[in-house]
């Protein structure tokens, strides 16, 4: 029996198993929507605008490895969709964006609600594709997943003219996908791996620097036995955290340019930097004629074309983390039981680097000081990591927030720190929340926000409110774009143009109207009240308009073009 180009999608969608979808209806999508009515065998969750439906398919696949879903119409509907897109491609995470598109006789003529989005988006997605056939259509589907979920991940967005979605096919849903020109390498390079162990069994001050791939390749407990293994010091890029328990005696915090004092000397004075899943950012690197000069430079990734993409490496492996890895383990295990007592790497031919590292991490600790009732936005975070006991999921928006979230929860385990780290997206953090709290309904899910990050998408209060979904919103309210106005500080001599946000709305009040929770602090005794009465709110979101010091700065800080060992210290 033949079946219109919009039944066939939802069949997809249900072969694939996707269990949610984030949506906002219009006139070249509603072939779809028609066909969705009644429809039980997964979600479709209403959205208030579709930047906010990719943010927080975003956060669902950054919270479950799986893909997120988003469907929006046309033309505005589709461009909507365009930073939640970049947002996504440049920390590699796995999306199907389905756009609907004009008929197609009607492509290139300006149309009503017409927009190039293939066009528009081919910069900031793995691949997308326009279906000029519904015979290709659920084709097409199937590749758009799988292209999205291997190798490294990303979005890709499938447009989906009216009249194919109205046009009839039999529906056939292929049972695997073969493309050419798509091969990802899994498999690591056993002479590489084995170059890369003899590296690292020779060094005396190695460090592994790790990013997102760990994450997004589920290989942290791969990771903490190599490192254990080898009792090599660890530190992770913004988008690694939770790669590596943040409490574990071997981390030594965030790398780079809000890096610990640890962490940015430790790279800085390696002789064997060993790279897993990071693509050595210019955030991460600082000044990168200066980066770890003294190294000799390991880097495994998945993705060929990020090896010595930003900087020289001299051993290569391509391949997926968790399974090289594997291997490394292997080998070390190997070199061990080959040397008997005479593998003398672990820990004595490492106590005197462990020695030094200790010291830097004792001499320059993450610190803030109280300042009477004056609410301090590093206390905030300490007081929600020790009254969640750590096990949060935590989102952030984009600036002071992040950085202090990043510095100041510890996370132990991955996919608990879903953040944007690579376009650095404001208003990225609470649909983000709302998305990890759909796949998670029993988990506390926090967005720390700043109050100029939280007004870019505040309209998705209504999404939360209307399924329900007890996402909690810490703002730290400095009335400043407060990272902007630090930069100002420090290198525009105080000139705070345009930075100030005098005029904002009552948060309170406006959850309050969204028929959502609000809750304020203004002093240091506040703080543990909101925060517990916040945690106690089980049906509906609340907002924590924490009232914060405007003039606390992020340290330390690397200033740009600096080299990591350039730091500036409280």
């Amino acid at each position: 029996m033949k079946k219109t180009g919009a039944q066939i999608f939802i069949d997809c969608l249900i072969k694939e198993g996707v269990d949610t979808i984030f949506g906002f209806p219009g006139g070249a999508v509603l072939p779809i929507y028609d066909a969705l009515y009644g429809v039980t065998a997964f979600k479709h969750i209403l959205v208030r605008h579709e930047q906010g439906a990719v943010h927080m398919a975003d956060g669902y696949a950054r919270a479950t490895g799986r893909p997120g879903i988003v469907l929006v119409t046309s033309g505005p509907g589709a461009t909507n969709t365009v930073t939640g897109i970049a947002t996504a491609y440049m920390d590699s995470i796995p999306l199907v964006v389905f756009t609907g598109q004009v008929p197609t006789a009607l492509i290139g003529n300006d149309a009503f609600q017409e927009a190039d989005i293939i066009g528009i988006t081919r910069p900031c997605t793995k691949h997308n594709y326009l279906v000029k056939d519904v015979k290709d259509l659920a084709r097409i589907i199937k590749e758009a997943f799988y292209i999205a979920t291997t190798g490294r991940p990303g979005p890709v967005l499938v447009d989906m003219p009216k009249d194919v979605l109205n046009a009839h096919a039999e529906f056939k849903y292929p049972e695997k996908v073969e493309l050419k020109n798509y091969q990802p390498t899994y498999k690591g390079h056993p002479g590489q791996i084995k170059k890369a162990v003899d590296l690292i069994l020779k060094s005396k001050r190695p460090v592994i620097y790790t990013g997102g791939g760990v994450v997004l390749s589920n290989a942290s407990d791969e990771l903490k036995i190599f490192a254990e293994k080898l009792s090599i010091p660890v530190t992770n890029t913004l988008m690694g955290l939770g790669g590596f328990p943040g409490t574990h005696p071997l981390f030594l915090g965030m790398l780079g340019m809000h890096g610990t004092y640890a962490a940015n000397m430790a790279v800085t004075s390696t002789d064997c930097l060993i790279a897993i899943g990071a693509r050595f950012d210019d955030r991460v690197t600082g000044k990168v004629d200066e980066f770890a000069p003294y190294a000799k430079i390991i880097h495994v990734d998945i993705d060929p074309t990020s090896i010595s993409k930003n900087v020289r490496v001299d051993i290569p492996i391509v391949g997926d983390v968790k399974l090289v890895l594997k291997d490394m383990i292997k080998v070390v295990d190997e070199a061990k039981k080959a040397l008997g007592t005479d593998f003398k790497y672990v820990p004595r031919a490492l106590a005197e680097w462990h020695g030094q590292v200790n010291k830097w991490a004792e001499t320059h600790k993450l610190s803030y000081k109280l300042n009477g009732k004056t609410i301090k936005p590093q206390y905030v975070i300490e007081r929600i990591y020790n009254l969640t006991k750590g096990k949060a999921i935590i989102t952030t928006e984009v600036g002071q927030n992040q950085m202090w979230a990043a510095q100041f929860y510890k996370f132990d385990r991955p996919r608990t720190f879903l953040s944007s780290g690579g376009l650095g997206t404001m208003g990225f953090g609470f649909p983000a929340a709302i998305g990890a709290q759909l796949a998670f309904p029993d988990k506390v899910v926090i967005d720390i926000a700043g109050d100029g990050s939280i007004q870019m998408n505040i309209q998705e209060l209504a999404t939360a409110v209307q399924y329900k979904l007890p996402v909690k919103v810490a703002i730290l309210n400095n009335r400043f774009l407060g990272m902007v106005r630090q930069w100002q500080e420090f290198f525009y001599e105080k000139r705070y143009s345009y930075t100030c946000m005098d005029v904002a709305p009552d948060f309170v009040k406006v959850a309050e109207a969204y028929g959502a929770v609000g809750l304020r602090a203004a002093t240091v005794d506040e703080v543990d009240w909101v925060i517990k009465k916040a945690l106690a709110v089980k049906n509906k979101p609340v907002f924590m308009d924490f009232q914060v010091d405007p003039a606390e700065d992020v340290y330390p800080m690397v200033p740009a073009g600096q080299p990591l060992n350039k730091m500036l210290l409280v």
